[in-house]
């Protein structure tokens, strides 16, 4: 059902109403359970941490921003060939399809390895420039080190399972997605903890360890990443019926370059605006103390797993607008556009419900500490009214990506994150503290929202014009 109605973008075909939300759905949830998978990884990295103890927990915490800021310049290059790749297939021009993904793959290793060797030679100074102090700055040089140097199994990792998006194959992803989060668990249990004996059952069972703490954390998401990463390339190159390797002649790899460098730029911006912000707001947060700083990364793991569902829907919203903006439909996909909306406000609404309710118990999944949790339950029942309006900016980013507009996001995440969040955080966490810093983001989220519906209204139909 899905890949008929997927084939009907290119042959032209028209769609109802539920048939646009039936696809839409439909190519969000194998996309969902991927993300939720990738959360479910960061709960069991986080309650491991937790198992260490707050100082590890901040220590990692500290330098989460810096790895969110060169994770999402590295995949801004992917994403500059994922463009063209859905736009490419929805045209039908499979030859050109195929020579992206192979150009694409090594454009993103070798940028995403210049970039960790970078980020790794500078590990050490980084916390102390954070605002870390001397108890957690050894641990979090560590962590941040070892995930520069595994930053291209992950960016290839993703490139791939974009491009398998892309095509409209959800499903592959979504399930090497959990084998990655079943290897990531094996993998800490063997790294971060000392070797151990357990009772199981009657039966005691040693267990080795390496006993490498927060450094276990990051070694153990690296390998999991180059397992995955491993057979992503397999299914890709070896198994789609569509993007499999042929040898064929391909297109000017130096045109494809260009314009995933045209596309890749204002994306490179705006993650370095979101993350330059990130890294400011772990600033704000870190004079409040280790249990306002433990806290604070614990509630934007626990806060995760509801917008999630949210990027679920973008991701899948990305993949329609872009073939039908390929396969010359600007009236179908500004239809896609506003169904994808419209479904990731719902989805996301339910979540913020869910989570206002089950914040303790979220965060007790997490950490141990008392005082953890009663910060972190306070903090997500202030993010909560922010998720609805929170997925209408996710949305509408990836549908002006579809359609290959990507300097608006840009523009509305500037005046948006260092408009109104951060100089808000910085005034209200004198007198809040951490629930002031949150209480920013809240808003500044809310009027994200807001301003990025308007623009999608504003642009109307010219936004798809190929």
């Amino acid at each position: 059902m899905r890949k008929n109605l997927l084939g009907r973008i290119r042959k032209n075909q028209p769609f109802t109403f539920w048939e646009l939300v039936t696809l839409t759905w439909q190519l969000s949830v194998p996309a969902i359970m991927a993300k939720i998978t990738t959360v479910m990884m960061q709960y069991i990295d986080a309650s491991m941490v937790g198992m260490i103890g707050a100082g590890a927990a901040a220590a990692i915490g500290l330098v989460n921003s810096t790895t969110w800021l060169i994770g999402g310049v590295a995949f801004a290059m992917s994403m500059g060939y994922t463009i063209q790749l859905a736009q490419a297939i929805g045209a039908g021009e499979d030859v050109k399809a195929r020579s992206l993904v192979r150009h694409g793959l090594w454009a993103v290793f070798f940028f995403s390895l210049t970039l960790g060797l970078g980020c790794a030679a500078l590990s050490g100074r980084l916390p102390f420039l954070l605002g870390g102090t001397a108890d957690i700055a050894a641990d979090a040089s560590l962590y941040l080190g070892i995930y520069s140097l595994g930053l291209p199994f992950l960016a290839v990792n993703f490139a791939a399972a974009s491009m398998l998006q892309a095509s409209g194959s959800m499903k592959i992803p979504s399930l090497l997605s959990v084998l990655m989060c079943l290897l990531d668990v094996i993998f800490n249990a063997l790294l971060i903890f000392p070797a151990r004996t357990v009772e199981v059952f009657g039966w005691c069972i040693w267990i080795p360890g390496g006993d490498m703490g927060a450094a276990g954390v990051a070694l153990g998401s690296v390998l999991a990443e180059l397992c995955c990463m491993t057979a992503m390339l397999y299914v890709l190159l070896r198994r789609s019926r569509l993007l499999r390797y042929r040898k064929e002649q391909l297109l000017c790899w130096q045109k494809e370059l260009r314009k995933a460098t045209i596309l890749g730029i204002p994306m490179a911006l705006e993650q370095i605006v979101m993350g330059s912000a990130y890294v400011a707001f772990t600033c704000i947060v870190a004079p409040l103390g280790t249990v306002a700083l433990a806290a604070n990364s614990f509630a934007i793991t626990a806060e995760s797993l509801c917008y999630m569902p949210g990027i679920g829907v973008a991701t899948a919203a990305q993949t329609l607008v872009g073939q039908s903006v390929g396969a010359g439909r600007p009236e179908l996909a500004s239809r896609f556009g506003w169904v994808s909306a419209g479904l990731g406000m719902f989805v996301m609404l339910v979540m913020g419900i869910v989570m206002y309710i089950f914040a303790p118990q979220m965060m007790a999944l997490l950490s141990g500490d008392a005082a953890v949790i009663v910060a972190g339950t306070q903090i997500l029942r202030i993010e909560a009214w922010a998720e609805p309006l929170f997925a209408a900016g996710i949305v509408v980013t990836s549908v002006f990506r579809g359609a290959g507009e990507t300097k608006m996001p840009t523009v509305l995440n500037l005046v948006a994150m260092w408009g109104i969040r951060i100089p808000l955080a910085v005034y209200l966490a004198q007198a809040y503290g951490l629930a002031g810093v949150w209480a920013a983001m809240c808003v500044e989220l809310c009027v994200r929202g807001l301003l990025s519906l308007g623009a999608l209204y504003y642009r109307g139909q010219g936004l798809y014009q190929k």
